[in-house]
């Protein structure tokens, strides 16, 4: 019998090497066929878990949401790895005392069991696939991709257990453990561990190019800021480390849930449907008062009350969940869903849906926050009240209304201007917006709002948009000054600060700036 350091010395070794080997295959599947893996979707599960201020605080604590993300992609991936390891240390130390182990029962502990429990546990995000293969289909595939990682798992642990302690040739008599001949498997199966981790590391490179971290948090302000955004310079907000790049062929939009007719409709269907063209601005809820995440676009799409139609929604439809291939999900009322305005969008600026945003169709929700226009739709489930989505479950809310906003974008903050050319007068322009409620008047105050001049509105967009606005300011003297801006909606309501509202349903206030005017 091997010693208890040996078998578990061999076990170590054995599971690290086929915990590496698992981590390949999972980056294969990812890479290949577009298949979620725990490294990803495990931080889907969780998240719903830890509410928005603690969220906000571990994002501060590692340096903002891309590096939370890179930081929990890394993690599952060696954390899984040191798992691994773990378990072939214990697989060695059984072994030890069996002498043998059947396959039936290493498939059962290694294969079977982790499957049911990563079922149980990540059913809810299991229906994600990034290529765009249907919820229920995705799922399947999703629960296979883990089958196949970890049966490659299991059958590198027991072959490579067995190749560090099979008997070598007779060996002149002498010390029992750690020889020259378990030191040359050691090593070669450590080679391989190192073949299979630099193959993982060169697939993880290639996803790593792909990835969202190039343009998660894209902001559009500023000086060249234009009425229609151009799509390469749309903001951008996701949850995603990989966005998905859907295939138009496996795609499906689904209607179902609280309906006579459960729908499935192919990107084929929709070019024989009549299309509206809408000009509608979106924000995140996380927009600050001076950020750009917000921007305007002309959707073209087909109003979502019309598949609503088609199906019959039946008694006791309240709200409508939109998912996502990504396994993003988020609600709406039922009548705001059957708003003539609210589209299913699957063209953007006279193009198809870039990638990044939401190819092959999308939500446009309009005067609701950027987070209830849900990218990659694939299914309209129509539910009762007490439904929730992602960012809901988290603890964001309850308002999901955009209150009206406005922001100075020209000149920027701290800037010194001399009063020779103040005296010719300053350009200030900005953006405005009012939710699905348009904007009807925008003033500008260079006292802090001791005192208000009406601003001009440049370019009034549509109820559903932003307006653009400037004022000539001309300072008398040299001082530092206080800009603000505020506008009122089109239904006359004016701006404010809302004290009591919380930041989980978008924050409220005026913008301002400071503007040093020097003499010399």
């Amino acid at each position: 019998m091997m010693s208890r350091s040996k078998a578990a010395l061999c076990g170590l070794l054995a599971g690290l090497v086929a915990g590496i080997a698992m981590t390949l295959v999972m980056l294969l599947l990812a890479w290949i066929f577009q298949i979620a893996t725990p490294l990803v979707i495990l931080g889907d599960r969780l998240s719903v878990f830890i509410s928005p201020k603690p969220f906000f605080w571990i994002m501060g604590r590692v340096g903002g949401y891309n590096h939370l993300k890179q930081l929990g992609v890394s993690s599952s991936m060696f954390g899984q790895i040191l798992l691994g390891a773990m378990g072939g240390m214990v697989y060695g130390l059984i072994l030890r005392k069996r002498q043998r182990i059947e396959y039936r029962w290493s498939f059962l502990i290694f294969v079977a069991l982790p499957l049911v429990v990563s079922a149980v546990l990540l059913w809810p995000v299991l229906g994600t696939h990034y290529g765009g293969m249907p919820i229920d289909a995705a799922r399947l595939i999703t629960l296979l991709g883990l089958a196949i990682s970890f049966l490659f798992f299991e059958r590198t642990l027991v072959l490579g257990f067995a190749f560090l302690t099979s008997r070598g040739p007779a060996k002149t008599p002498g010390p029992p453990e750690f020889t020259p001949h378990l030191d040359r498997r050691a090593f070669l199966l450590g080679t391989l561990g190192l073949l299979l981790a630099g193959g993982g590391a060169a697939i993880a490179r290639k996803l790593f190019r792909i990835a969202t971290f190039s343009y998660d948090g894209t902001q559009y302000k500023g000086a060249g800021l234009q009425a229609i955004t151009p799509n390469e310079q749309f903001y951008c907000v996701t949850k995603n480390v990989v966005d998905p790049r859907v295939d138009g062929g496996l795609w499906h939009l689904e209607v179902t849930g609280l309906v006579r007719h459960p729908h499935t409709y192919r990107l084929l269907d929709f070019k024989t449907m009549e299309m509206v063209d809408q000009e509608t601005t979106l924000m995140c809820i996380s927009n600050g008062l001076d950020a750009g995440l917000m921007s305007n676009a002309v959707w073209r799409g087909i109003p979502m009350a019309d598949l609503l139609e088609a199906a019959s929604p039946l008694p006791g439809a309240e709200r409508v969940r939109l998912h996502g291939v990504d396994n993003y999900t988020d609600t709406v009322p039922f009548q705001k869903a059957m708003d003539p305005a609210t589209l299913v969008a699957l063209m953007m600026n006279g193009v198809k849906l870039p990638d990044r945003h939401g190819f092959p169709a999308r939500a446009i929700v309009p005067g609701y926050f950027g987070e209830k226009h849900v990218k990659w739709l694939t299914r309209i489930e129509v539910t009762k009240a007490d439904a929730k989505g992602f960012y809901e479950a988290q603890g964001w809310g309850p308002n999901f209304i955009v209150p009206t906003r406005s922001r100075i974008d020209v000149p920027y903050n701290e800037s010194w201007i001399k009063l020779a050319d103040a005296a010719k007068g300053i350009p200030v322009k900005g953006v405005a917006y009012g939710g699905a409620r348009g904007i009807s008047r925008v003033e500008f105050s260079a006292d802090d709002g001791e005192s208000w001049d009406d601003a001009q509105i440049d370019y009034p967009g549509t109820k559903l948009t932003w307006a653009l606005w400037s004022f000539n300011w001309e300072p008398e003297d040299g001082d530092d000054y206080t800009l603000v801006v505020r506008a009122a909606d089109g239904e006359g309501k004016v701006q404010e600060f809302e004290e009591n509202r919380a930041f989980t349903s978008g924050i409220t206030g005026f913008h301002k700036i400071v503007v040093h005017i020097f003499a010399h």
